[in-house]
């Protein structure tokens, strides 16, 4: 039976672990389905085990489509070839660069409908400024093919404005989401499993093992929150190059024992990273474009200390929903960590406050509704 319609969303990164990426493709094509299109999910490397289990549905065809990022002629047929073995009505492009050849291909392969989303987060301290006019008038060519860039927070969006790359009138913002229906895994479980001590007050982050996210900061601020909570332990979960430095910071510093270093959890929220933990961070130094380990940890009711960067702001409202700090700031950290783990009413307080605000902000279900909208579905 001939499909009603087919998307063919890009996503320039490798699909490893369940995470808000994922849960929204699946939720995207689920309601596809409901339509009777197909969903066409390309990633740089095909997706495998628990997380192809999680994506596959019906209507979904998997397709790769490597270096997604570049701008270069290699990836550009290669999308061209895409689209000759999976014609498509729609085109949605993640993850890929804002400047790019997709927009015309697309057109040149019969493509009805072409959308960019912008997911960009920015070097530490970037301050967006109006392009030179060559530069303008060549995004706006490249670019001109194109239905509507969605930009994930207002943060991004000013930015995109600021660059004059496109004209406003295109661009359309809708937070990255979480599913708030998403059951949540067994705390005390996680901690069993990764031999978190079980009484212990826990602060957590997810997220890469990179120094644009502050690990260092972490460290050096649970060395202070030790000396007050000498009982509290540090979850720290994911992978990248730097990880081996930062445990070794933490052994030299004579910490070894209050960390958990988990590697990747393929899914955070269900295997109970966030039931698990009393206090989330997010303690980046480069200007987050939004922050979905935030999203994540208000849907699950958990307080926040972030950094003042980027989107930030716009997810974690500061004494309401969690605390603010500089980046940079150890001590400043270390202060929130304190007077969040030594008062539980002001932990749920805030937990609850970050509920709410991610069903006003967040819910995967109504930003669908408005992504689907713009796809022209009524």
């Amino acid at each position: 039976m001939k499909p009603a319609g087919r998307v063919v969303s890009v996503f320039g990164v490798n699909p490893s672990r369940i995470g808000g990426g994922e849960v929204f493709a699946r939720a995207l094509s689920s309601r596809l389905a409901g339509h009777g299109w197909e969903s066409v999910l390309c990633y740089q490397f095909l997706p495998e085990g628990e997380v192809r289990k999680f994506l596959e549905l019906p209507n979904v065809t998997f397709d790769v489509l490597q270096d997604a990022w570049r701008f270069a002629a290699r990836p550009a047929r290669h999308l061209a070839a895409i689209l000759q073995r999976h014609p498509a009505d729609i085109l949605h492009l993640y993850f890929t660069g804002f400047l790019s050849p997709y927009p015309w291909v697309a057109r040149c392969r019969g493509v009805d409908k072409v959308f960019f989303t912008d997911q960009g987060s920015h070097p530490e301290g970037y301050v967006a400024t109006r392009r030179p006019a060559w530069k303008r008038l060549a995004a706006r060519a490249l670019n001109f093919p194109l239905n509507r860039v969605f930009c994930i927070s207002d943060y991004n969006v000013d930015c995109m404005l600021r660059r004059d790359l496109i004209g406003a009138g295109r661009v359309t913002r809708i937070y990255n989401s979480v599913d708030l229906a998403a059951a949540h895994g067994d705390g005390a479980a996680f901690r069993l499993r990764h031999g978190v001590p079980a009484g212990a007050p826990v602060v957590a982050q997810a997220s890469w093992m990179i120094p644009e996210k502050g690990i260092t900061d972490l460290v050096e601020a649970a060395r202070i929150v030790l000396e007050r909570i000498p009982q509290a332990h540090f979850v720290l979960a994911g992978e990248g190059k730097h990880r081996q430095q930062y445990m070794a910071m933490a052994r030299d510093l004579g910490m070894e024992s209050h960390f958990t270093w988990t590697g990747l959890v393929h899914n955070p929220v269900a295997e109970g990273l966030y039931a698990a933990s009393d206090v989330v961070c997010q303690v980046s130094r480069w200007e987050e474009a939004f922050g979905w380990v935030i999203a994540e940890a208000m849907a699950a009711s958990r307080p926040l200390v972030a950094t003042r960067v980027g989107g930030i702001p716009e997810l974690v409202t500061d004494g309401e929903s969690g605390f603010l700090v500089a980046p940079r700031a150890p001590a400043e950290i270390a202060r929130r960590l304190v007077q969040l783990l030594e008062d539980s009413e002001l932990r749920a307080r805030m937990g609850a406050a970050g509920r709410l605000a991610a069903e006003r902000k967040f819910d995967l279900t109504f930003n669908l509704d408005t992504l689907m909208r713009a796809y022209g579905f009524e």
